[in-house]
């Protein structure tokens, strides 16, 4: 029985709207009882958000199944020494950062973590730089420069900051293999059996390889079969979309 991690955006949904099949995929999934990950690199949401997201679209889901970023984040720093952070971003963030005992603030942060916001301003970039070139740890929730339609994501929101500090931040989010093993001690998993269900050959894809997981390509999503010979790695699988995937 494998252990299955499935991105959201580009394999069940776009935008909000239901990709064909990718509900018979899940129902699939949950009734054979593969344990199951809904991961997104995305912060903003908390996993209740997340569920209520699916379920607008006809993908019922439990709430545990959803990972994120902000979640990944605050178990990364649960393993780090200091308890104060100075954070750009969202409450499912700082929700996050709360329920693993972190003090939110601005006076002598021990990390500076940044995730994505609508809010971001002047005043934040200053005081983030301060904070980062004056020793605070730099913490980025995902390394994703945009969304939809070039909308500013937290990579982006870190660029500002990486150049007045001098210093770049440490990325939690996916192709990095520490959401994977975040994601799997979630579940009691093991990379050898896991397979990871992407749209995305730089994010999905290289997050899932560099874990050693099997991977799953869709082409619903952002990369599609020209671009996958970009890469110096290959995907396992490659099918149209999720609900064609036959080998879980």
């Amino acid at each position: 029985m494998k252990n299955v991690i499935c991105d959201i955006d580009g394999v069940l949904l776009h935008n909000n709207k239901l990709i064909p099949g990718s509900d018979t995929f899940i129902e699939r999934i949950l009734e054979q009882g593969n344990p199951l990950v809904i991961l997104t690199n995305y912060p903003v949401q908390t996993g209740k958000d997340l569920q209520n997201r699916l379920g607008a679209a006809g993908i019922n889901v439990p709430e545990a199944c959803f990972y994120t970023s902000a979640m990944a984040t605050a178990d990364f720093l649960k393993h780090q020494s200091g308890d104060k952070a100075y954070v750009i971003g969202e409450g499912a963030l700082t929700h996050e950062l709360y329920k693993a005992g972190f003090t939110i603030t601005d006076i002598n942060p021990d990390f500076v973590i940044v995730g994505e916001t609508r809010s971001y301003n002047w005043d934040m970039i200053h005081k983030a730089a301060q904070f980062v070139a004056g020793g605070a740890r730099f913490i980025a929730t995902n390394p994703d420069t945009h969304g939809p339609a070039y909308s500013p994501a937290c990579g982006a929101l870190c660029a500002p900051i990486e150049r007045i500090s001098g210093r770049k931040p440490f990325c939690v989010g996916k192709p990095s293999s520490w959401i994977i093993r975040s994601a799997l001690n979630h579940i009691n998993g093991h990379s050898e059996n896991t397979v990871i269900i992407g749209d995305n050959m730089r994010t999905d894809i290289l997050a899932g390889f560099q874990a050693g997981l099997e991977t799953i390509l869709v082409t619903s999503g952002v990369s599609q079969l020209k671009d996958i010979e970009k890469e110096p790695f290959r995907p396992n699988h490659i099918f149209d979309c999720a609900g064609d995937i036959d080998v879980i």
